[in-house]
């Protein structure tokens, strides 16, 4: 295999954000010159592709750059990274670099560098071998406050023959500054070295950029509807940043004559209908205007980003249309292709639906293991009674509405007449369709049952909620039928179905479970267990022994035919995993979800927030004081018990010290008696009369004189023997 040849080194700074990682992805992949070609060319290289004629290798773009955070990984399509740790090393890259990408509309720190780059490159001018471009990517923020052009139509758009005339927000009076000051440094030798400025309008795609905050607020589910800050009527210029990208090739193809290009697409979207598109195709639906001062309450959101948020501007890219190639993505803006820009959002971020279905016997602890799994994979619970009381309470809401009040809430949300129109034959059908369930539940004893159920349920299954984040099925479908009934493709989702393969039934691949668990006990294991329960647990409940016993045996049955709602799963190849819960003897079944969350893996949404990052933290941080504390009490009873144990042995062995003493004073008491009583018949009467002759002689040496005494005159002492 051949070496590619090289590529035009194109240097991007912050090459980890989400606008240069964007960028510089795309413009890896570009070949130089080709937008240049018109699309005769391309078509008629593509047919001699086909036909295996060799084709001369052409250069394609190598781009290098810098990080905005020293820990992140080298970006896959970077040829090179660079850790600067001073101005002069940076030029050094910058020389090395025929063409040169600032991006000043994330980071604000950056303006300084990218405009002291431009002058550094500028002073090298004379040493180029060859032109070098300076391209700064600014913002359409530096046009904010430009008044119109023409007093009598206020709403005619801007364009770039109206550069001269721009005014900052007050907020991105640098970003004006640097625009100008780049500018002119390619007024100087534009042969050598050739500065351009490309305003681009709030970025999307992706990751999302600014409007990420709608989007992931959508994506969560947490709000019944959406925030519009004020009235939502600002128009926002806006272009996806894969469009930017592709303008930005154009400028590095064509090195134009005219020096400022408006990056922005043909939509002119209001706020309003940014959000409420947004909402609609991946959120409640719902938007609620608040205040513009409720913006600043967010964590999420930035000064700048509120900035760009309610900016209001008309712009027009009339230089792209008429000088540029370019492959537009979304020319036409986010809202006329959202269903795009939204599977794309998915992908980028992984935010895959997770659905799963939970089988079992009553008694099993269905419920509880599938609520635990929504908790650890933030998915929304499906329980048939669940379901169905929030469906009736939606209905009765909904027909609850008087007249007036539809008019207010279309009026809250900027609605248009014919949606106004569309709101009032909602609440007809609603009205229809409540009775229809009342009806069917009196005749069912207050259950509902075919249809009807099949109905709630897999409207329940096919809300935006379900299908972005996923599901939990509590123990519906119960039969084959209504397995069938409910994963069916209908008519006008027959785009979406998937062919039968000899026998395989037809299914709706959107809201199909991909996981499928059947929980399996013994009758004996599940009576055992139920009658274990506290009263307070069982009363008002199935679990009552006659109606348990009842539930449990017309389980066994439908499960026990030939055709299961389980073989329904096997016929579509997804095949259920069988769980005995009576192995792990839990009767909080943690070790059964535990089992169940190491079989499906990790989870596809978004990490925790701040909130329960804080959360978390503080439970953890309670949680260690708790231990420590227990700890310190655990250890101050050990000291006390030994210190008990150590006085109580110390008062035993004084105990017995005492006795032995007391025993010697005893046994000596016993032994001195003799001794005393010959002291006092033979000793102690010469003693004292040996004393009193002492007293009277008074000798020189006393003791001497009592012992010589007491040897002459005691009785019993046999003078002879000596």
């Amino acid at each position: 295999m051949e070496e590619a040849p090289p590529g035009r080194r194109v240097f991007l700074n912050h090459l980890d954000s989400y606008c240069g990682r964007s960028i510089g992805e795309y413009l890896s992949s570009c070949v130089v010159g080709a937008t240049l070609e018109s699309p005769e060319e391309e078509e008629e290289e593509g047919d001699e592709n086909d036909s295996v004629v060799e084709v001369p290798a052409r250069e394609i773009y190598e781009i290098v750059g810098t990080l905005s955070k020293p820990e992140s990984a080298n970006p896959r399509f970077a040829k090179e990274t660079y850790a600067v740790s001073s101005r002069e090393a940076l030029l050094s890259h910058l020389l090395e670099c025929e063409i040169v990408l600032y991006n000043i509309t994330e980071d604000a720190n950056q303006i300084e560098e990218a405009t002291w780059a431009a002058s550094a490159l500028h002073k090298e001018i004379e040493t180029f071998a060859k032109q070098k471009l300076f391209i700064l990517i600014s913002t359409i923020m530096t046009w904010a406050n430009t008044k119109p052009s023409d007093p009598e139509n206020p709403e005619a758009p801007f364009n770039e023959d109206n550069f001269r005339k721009r005014k900052s927000h007050p907020s991105f009076m640098d970003h004006i500054n640097a625009e100008k000051h780049i500018v002119k440094l390619g007024q100087t030798n534009k042969k050598k070295f050739s500065t351009y400025v490309v305003a681009s309008g709030h970025q999307y795609g992706a990751e999302e950029g600014l409007f990420h905050y709608f989007f992931k607020m959508c994506w969560l589910g947490e709000t019944p509807a959406i925030p519009v800050f004020g009235d939502g009527k600002n128009v926002i210029p806006t272009i996806h940043i894969h469009d930017l990208a592709a303008v930005l090739q154009n400028v590095a193809d064509h090195r134009p004559d005219f020096h400022y290009v408006l990056a922005v697409d043909t939509s002119m979207h209001t706020l309003g209908e940014l959000v409420k598109c947004i909402s609609k195709n991946i959120g409640p639906g719902k938007i609620e205007k608040v205040p513009k001062e409720n913006a600043f309450l967010s964590k999420e959101l930035t000064q700048m980003q509120l900035d760009m948020l309610f900016v209001n501007l008309r712009m027009e890219p009339i230089y792209l249309k008429e000088n540029f190639n370019i492959k537009w993505f979304a020319e036409a803006g986010l809202i006329e292709n959202i269903a795009q820009v939204i599977m794309e959002y998915k992908q980028t971020r992984g935010l895959l639906p997770l659905k799963v279905f939970i089988h079992g016997p009553p008694g099993s602890g269905k419920s509880t293991i599938a609520k635990e799994l929504c908790k650890h994979y933030k998915l929304h619970y499906v329980g048939i009674n669940d379901v169905i009381s929030k469906k009736i309470a939606d209905l009765e809401e909904i027909v609850a509405k008087e007249p007036d009040e539809v008019e207010r809430e279309a009026e809250r949300e900027g609605e248009d007449f014919v949606e106004e129109e569309e709101e009032r034959e909602n609440v007809e059908a609603a009205k229809e369709l409540l009775d229809a369930i009342k009806e069917n539940m009196q005749h069912n004893k207050d259950h509902l049952g075919g249809e009807y159920l099949i109905k709630i349920m897999k409207d329940k299954l096919m809300s935006v909620p379900c299908r972005n984040q996923g599901y939990v099925l509590d123990g519906f479908p119960e039969t084959y039928e209504q397995a069938m009934d409910l994963f069916k493709v209908e008519d006008n989702e027959e785009g979406e179905e998937e062919e039968a393969v000899g026998k395989m039934p037809k299914f709706n691949q959107i809201i199909i479970p991909e996981f499928v668990f059947s929980l399996t006990a013994s009758d004996e294991f599940l009576i055992d267990r139920i009658i274990k329960l506290p009263e307070s647990e069982v009363a008002g409940t199935h679990y009552s022994e006659n109606q348990f016993l009842q539930i449990l045996k017309h389980f066994r049955k439908i499960n026990t035919d030939d055709v299961t709602v389980l073989n329904y799963f096997d016929e579509l190849e997804i095949h259920p995993q069988f769980i005995d819960i009576a192995v792990y003897e839990d009767s909080e079944n943690r070790l059964t979800v535990s089992k169940i969350i190491k079989d499906i893996g990790e989870p596809r949404n978004y990490g925790l927030t701040d909130e329960e990052k804080e959360a978390l933290e503080r439970q953890a941080a309670e949680e260690r004081l708790v231990k420590e504390a227990q700890e310190k009490a655990e250890q101050k009873r050990k000291e006390a018990k030994e210190r008990e144990e150590r006085m109580a042995r110390w008062e035993e062995w004084n105990k017995q010290q005492e006795e032995v003493k007391k025993q010697e004073e005893e046994l000596l008491e016993a032994q001195s008696v003799p001794l005393r009583n010959y002291l006092m018949q033979n000793v102690m009467p010469t003693l004292m009369q040996g004393i009193n002759e002492c007293c009277r002689i008074r000798p020189d040496d006393p003791v001497n004189f009592l012992a010589e005494y007491l040897f002459k005159n005691s009785p019993d002492i046999n003078w002879n023997k000596r």
